[in-house]
């Protein structure tokens, strides 16, 4: 009878697909800080009521949070190059499509997807802060944007950061469908190994535990980046005190 499951397989896989972390790691930075772009601005757009940016905002964040995710990944794949050849044809300028690196494509949907996402957990946690700091340091002197960035932005971070670092933990795992636009990161790699053996279910388990131990790493750096915040506001709060 052959061996249904071999854990020295898995141990083998392990260091193999520990090659394709940095890929992984590479569109989830660049998706998270465009997606922290994206969702901050449009939480300035709805928070302000920016007139026309307001409804277009309100139509964005509508159809990201209602259409799945790889469906998404399928418009940027094959709508991007598309649009991109219009356009070339349209300037009258040869320009080939197949050079982009396939990233490009991924990094467009997650950071639209979750920008939308963002946007409204960091509306939240701008609006969480006390309109009376925002008045207080504007009567000592402040300016709008030194009250901004010194005072509210601060606070608001502190209220938004579980949900943002969900949200990066969120984002490490949506990177195993970057595989359908031909980015080759840790599940393709997984796919690519177990074809080479036939060991599908070990490779798939070894993938797991990376997985797994990267989440584990993550939320422990975001409950530290927590603490740390919590201990600077504890401390700004003491000084304000004392003096």
């Amino acid at each position: 009878m052959p061996n249904l499951f071999d854990f020295g397989v898995v141990m083998d896989m392990i260091p193999q697909l520990i090659k394709y972390i940095p890929i992984t790691f590479e569109i989830v930075l660049l998706s998270v800080v465009f997606s922290w772009l994206i969702g901050f601005v449009v939480a300035l757009v709805k928070i302000n009521k920016v007139p026309v940016l307001y409804p277009l905002s309100g139509l964005y964040v509508s159809f990201m949070r209602g259409t799945p995710l790889i469906i998404q990944l399928y418009i940027a794949y094959f709508g991007i190059p598309l649009l991109l050849q219009y356009w070339s044809h349209a300037q009258g300028v040869e320009y080939s499509v197949n050079g982009i690196n396939p990233i490009v494509f991924v990094v467009v949907a997650f950071a639209l997807n979750e920008g939308a996402y963002c946007s409204e957990t960091i509306r939240a946690g701008l609006e969480a802060v006390d309109k009376g700091q925002t008045e207080a340091a504007m009567s000592i002197g402040m300016t709008a944007s030194q009250t901004f960035f010194k005072i509210v932005l601060p606070e608001a971070l502190i209220v938004a950061l579980p949900s943002l670092g969900n949200a990066f933990i969120g984002m490490i795992k949506n990177t195993s469908l970057a595989f359908t636009c031909a980015v080759v990161e840790l599940t393709a790699g997984a796919r690519l190994l177990a074809s080479k053996n036939y060991r599908f279910f070990e490779s798939y388990v070894a993938l797991a535990i990376i997985y797994w131990i990267i989440t584990i790493v993550a939320a422990r750096l975001i409950r530290v980046a927590e603490n740390k915040l919590r201990a600077n506001e504890r401390q700004v709060d003491f000084n304000d005190t004392s003096s």
